[in-house]
């Protein structure tokens, strides 16, 4: 009768409960919505999207999807060996999480920089505005995923495996926002 509970309770209150998961569906509706914005205000002006678009560097893109896929792979490594009980090599991967969010940071602001140095401000035209808001606000989100992470670093022993699961997964969001990001502003338009 207990495990049914549990069972129950974990089917109708995910980890982090169900406010976390709401705020995850906002925050993709809200990137998804913009990305729509995006593509239908490029059919407006198809030729300044396409050669603002080749402004921006798909290597960095690309290097940052890598970091943040192999991040969520870590992170989801260290959930597994969490639930295993295996504190040590979880928080190995959960600093390799971190790491991939750091390079991500760093190449971002790399690339931010640039685009300063050429005079792409959120004012340059339509599209950068789109880039700025988009790409800014997912580091936004990637700054707090690290806060997250390091509060789990230093209380990794004592936590419970919902809150590491919690994070875990607005973790996957910050991947998931860029998966969606990057192919629509530096591959397709």
């Amino acid at each position: 009768m207990k495990s049914e509970q549990i069972n129950n309770k974990n089917f109708y209150y995910p980890p982090g409960g169900i406010l976390l998961w709401i705020i995850i569906t906002i925050e993709l509706i809200t990137f998804g919505v913009a990305l729509i914005v995006l593509v239908f205000m490029s059919k407006e002006d198809p030729e300044l999207f396409h050669k603002s678009r080749l402004l921006l560097n798909s290597t960095y893109g690309a290097t940052n999807t890598v970091f943040l896929l192999v991040s969520g792979f870590f992170m989801a490594t260290t959930v597994h060996l969490f639930k295993k009980g295996n504190f040590d090599k979880a928080s190995f991967y959960l600093n390799l999480t971190m790491i991939g969010g750091l390079l991500f940071l760093v190449l971002k602001s790399i690339e931010y920089y640039h685009k300063i140095e050429s005079g792409l401000l959120i004012d340059h035209d339509t599209f950068f505005t789109f880039y700025w808001l988009l790409t800014g606000f997912h580091v936004i989100h990637v700054l707090i995923g690290l806060v997250i992470l390091t509060y789990f670093k230093f209380t990794l022993k004592k936590l419970e495996t919902e809150d590491l699961e919690a994070g875990a997964a607005f973790w996957h969001m910050c991947d998931l926002i860029w998966l969606l990001l990057f192919p629509v502003i530096y591959l397709i338009l």
